[in-house]
């Protein structure tokens, strides 16, 4: 599904400036102070009420001006998955683990940002010749990987980087015409979107942007802003994986959740929500108005902040809106301008439009 259309008035493009600096720094979930400071630099300036609770979340409230319908929490996650150093043996190379759900078949022979200094790495792995199993492409498992950061000895290593450092690719952004690659695009698309909410809120509403924290260790940070905002309502801002590697007249293409290219992803189901209904039809029905392309994400695995979101204090109907993107948590994600732009606009015009009405049972 396409569609070309004029860009609302008072509605901003989105911003690779800063799409660019958000991807640039490492953000792991428990490590997210660099990108909450560059999105404090943003709305401060702006806000009605701004703080950072106790696990880390940035809440910024826009109260805007007129009657208000709803106060209307929207959530984009602020963290990565990545790495976190355990310790060093005696050559001076660190053994590792994840911290979230990495694809772990990606790591041997990348470069990584190491702690708060940014100090380089490199995962290496033996050559294929010297292999115990020559003939195996399987992922390597991590206790056999170790980062390399250029010292010969355990003392040296550790004087430079500490277990319980964390670690993630180090990949910068670049813009390719529509296609946009960069490190961390899962979810600092969906940071950056929040970001122009908070600069051009959606009248009606008082908005409740939660940059939150933790979400790729099971949507930690969501659920305490959630219980500390009490919001009406919320809406999920988010990065999916884009598995379309199958054309479409494949016999499997239906089992592909999204696809570059035709839209932001519309949930109404995944791995941990059922999403409400009336929230997720009015979506839809507002980027039909609209002509604006959009898809559905077929329900299956994964999940977003809306998981625990929904279950917070007597409960919070939600939505979500998710740019697609391909290798997500990979080293290097790929995603589309145009898909962005959409999200942003159809963002802006479902807040713009929402009453309680669409909640009622």
């Amino acid at each position: 599904m396409t569609a070309h259309v004029a860009r609302p008035a008072g509605v901003s493009t989105p911003d690779l400036g800063l799409l660019r600096r958000l991807t640039e720094v490492v953000g792991v979930s428990g490590d997210e102070a660099a990108v909450r400071s560059i999105v404090v630099r943003e709305v401060q300036d702006l806000a009605d009420d701004l703080h950072v609770d106790a696990l880390g979340n940035l809440l910024v409230v826009r109260r805007g001006q007129g009657p208000r319908r709803l106060r209307v929490m929207v959530a984009a996650h602020l963290d990565e998955v990545g790495l976190m150093i355990l310790g060093a043996d005696s050559d001076g190379r660190f053994f590792f683990e994840a911290v979230g759900h990495l694809d772990t078949s990606q790591l041997p022979g990348k470069a990584l940002w190491i702690g708060p200094e940014r100090v380089v790495g490199v995962i290496g792995i033996p050559p294929p010749h010297l292999q115990r199993e020559p003939d195996s492409h399987g992922p390597f498992p991590l206790e056999e990987l170790r980062i390399d950061i250029g010292e010969t000895s355990r003392q040296a290593a550790l004087a430079r980087v500490r277990p319980g450092m964390w670690a993630s690719y180090a990949t910068p952004f670049q813009r390719q015409a529509n296609s946009l690659f960069g490190r961390a695009l899962d979810n600092r698309v969906g940071v950056a979107t929040l970001v122009s909410l908070v600069r051009q809120p959606p009248r009606g509403i008082e908005l409740l942007a939660a940059f939150t924290t933790q979400e790729e260790i099971g949507g930690r940070g969501a659920r305490v802003a959630a219980q500390a905002l009490e919001p009406d309502c919320a809406l999920v801002l988010d990065c999916t994986p884009a598995r379309d590697i199958l054309p479409d007249e494949d016999a499997l293409a239906w089992r592909v959740n999204t696809r570059l290219g035709h839209g932001p992803a519309l949930y109404f189901a995944d791995g941990d929500t059922v999403y409400d209904a009336g929230w997720a039809n009015h979506i839809r029905r507002t980027a039909e108005r609209r002509g604006l392309a959009y898809q559905i994400r077929q329900p299956g695995g994964g999940g977003t902040d809306a998981g625990t979101i929904q279950i917070a204090g007597h409960g919070i109907p939600c939505a979500a809106i998710s740019v697609p993107a391909r290798n997500v948590h990979g080293a290097v994600s790929h995603a589309y301008l145009s898909d962005w732009r959409t999200s942003l606009l159809l963002v802006q015009a479902a807040l713009a439009s929402l009453t309680p009405a669409e909640f009622r049972r």
